[in-house]
């Protein structure tokens, strides 16, 4: 697992063995997310929006924006609302303003009921169109606003003046009195269209004329996030954080997988590798106590990350690669012909294929299982041993807790032999009379610490 890609199969894989974990933790995930909407109160938000008449421009729209938010606006409107404790200062963080297409204003408030929070977007809007309209009344007053009145004074003047010019230039008897005339009367006319498209353009004429466009329309739904959303995602995180969890202790794993680095780790020869039929129902730790009895309930006191067993239907297959080890086996040993066979603890895959060993050996050679503990291991002292055969299931024990097994069988007088490495498959073929008669051979018990043999027929 440490060095494999993950694939979706490895994350099927903790789903299916640890769902009651995962279930657990994203109930609890659910409960945190339900404290957090205790903490924070539900919020609801509407908005008011004000039309601003007339060609604005994207800045000056921002610049409104700014103005919506104001310090001076959203003070008018506590003031007007009167709400006990809360003044402009608190109102501000409540209160967003946006520009929509079509020159609007969307005045956006927030608050803990539906009605408050209409009663503030209706408000800050109305102090908003108010203030508005007094700064540009501001500068529009006084001398802006006589500026117009001023041009319209020169306009008629003018007119009067281009009038005498007409008187003077003659009756019109002539061509060029005739000329001087029309364009005399061209340029009246010119004088008074500008004029008019004047006071058209001007700013103060149009955008002072904001429009409040209605009440703000009550809330029927909490802001996000709502209570229901804080359940849902605490779920979520704490069931993605499970997940992740079990993924980077299973890539931080140091539990050797590999015939070569488990023989390696033992510093010995590695004579093969054996296959052991899975069983249906996973054997599980008998240990007592609280502890033990909360990871039966979550199904945490077995192993997730096991690969499945591949698929195996050829029973001979299985007898060959036992026999073959046993002939290297027999290579390693001198003429002495009993070996002592090495088990750890909780091994359940080792034992069993270390008593398929003893009955595919025959006596030849004779072999003696013990059990020994992988916190502290302890070999018996040798006796008539040639050596030690260590059994191991793929993937069960790091490379320290190996080393000490290599240091029990030297503290003990045992050299270490030879590493047999055991693995499981599923069965897929139809079962004969043979077979079962083998799998009872192979499932036999094996009398741990005392010598087991085989008949020599």
């Amino acid at each position: 697992m440490s060095d494999d890609t993950i694939r979706l199969v490895t994350i099927g894989r903790i789903i299916r063995r640890r769902g009651r974990l995962l279930v657990v933790l994203a109930v609890l995930g659910a409960l945190v997310g339900y404290g957090a909407s205790l903490l924070f109160p539900p919020r609801y938000t509407t908005s008011a929006s004000v039309l601003l008449p007339g060609a604005w421009e994207e800045r000056e729209l921002l610049t409104q924006q700014e103005i919506a938010t104001s310090s001076v606006v959203v003070d008018r409107a506590a003031a007007a609302l009167g709400w006990a404790g809360l003044g402009g200062g608190e109102l501000r963080d409540r209160v967003s303003a946006g520009a929509a297409d079509g020159n609007i204003i969307k005045i956006s408030g927030t608050a803990e009921t539906p009605e408050r929070a209409q009663q503030l977007a209706d408000q800050v809007a109305r102090q908003f169109v108010a203030y508005a309209a007094r700064v540009v009344g501001d500068g529009a007053g006084s001398a802006a606003a006589a500026r117009p009145e001023a041009l319209r004074q020169l306009v008629v003047k003018t007119s009067r003046r281009i009038t005498e010019l007409a008187d003077e230039a003659g009756d019109g008897q002539s061509v060029e009195s005739v000329q001087t005339r029309t364009e005399l009367a061209k340029l009246r006319t010119a004088l008074q269209e500008a004029v008019d498209e004047l006071d058209k353009a001007d700013p103060a004429t149009h955008k002072a004329d904001m429009v409040l466009m209605g009440p703000a329309a009550r809330p029927t739904g909490e802001a996000p996030p709502t209570r229901g959303q804080l359940v849902g995602a605490g779920a979520l995180l704490f069931f993605l954080l499970a997940v992740i969890g079990h993924l980077t202790a299973a890539r931080m794993s140091r539990r050797l997988r590999s015939g070569p680095e488990i023989a390696a780790a033992l510093g010995a020869a590695l004579l093969g590798v054996v296959d052991v039929p899975a069983e249906r129902r996973v054997r599980r730790p008998r240990g007592r106590g609280p502890r033990a009895w909360v990871g039966r309930l979550l199904g945490v006191d077995v192993r997730w990350d096991t690969p499945v067993p591949r698929a195996s239907g050829d029973e001979e297959g299985r007898q060959i690669r036992y026999r073959r080890v046993c002939a290297r086996l027999r290579e390693q040993l001198p003429s002495s012909r009993e070996v002592l066979v090495v088990v750890l603890g909780g091994d359940e895959v080792a034992l069993r294929a270390a008593g398929q060993l003893v009955a595919e050996a025959g006596g030849d050679p004779r072999m003696r299982v013990v059990e020994v503990s992988a916190a502290r291991p302890m070999v018996p002292d040798r006796d008539d041993e040639s050596g030690a055969l260590v059994v191991l299931g793929a993937g069960e024990r790091t490379s320290a807790e190996l080393a000490g097994v290599t240091e029990a069988c030297a503290d003990a007088g045992h050299d270490v032999v030879g590493v047999v490495v055991a693995g499981t498959v599923r069965i897929v073929a139809a079962r004969s009379a043979g077979r079962r008669g083998s799998r009872v051979a192979a499932n036999s018990a094996v009398p741990v610490g005392s010598e087991a043999t085989g008949g020599a027929g």
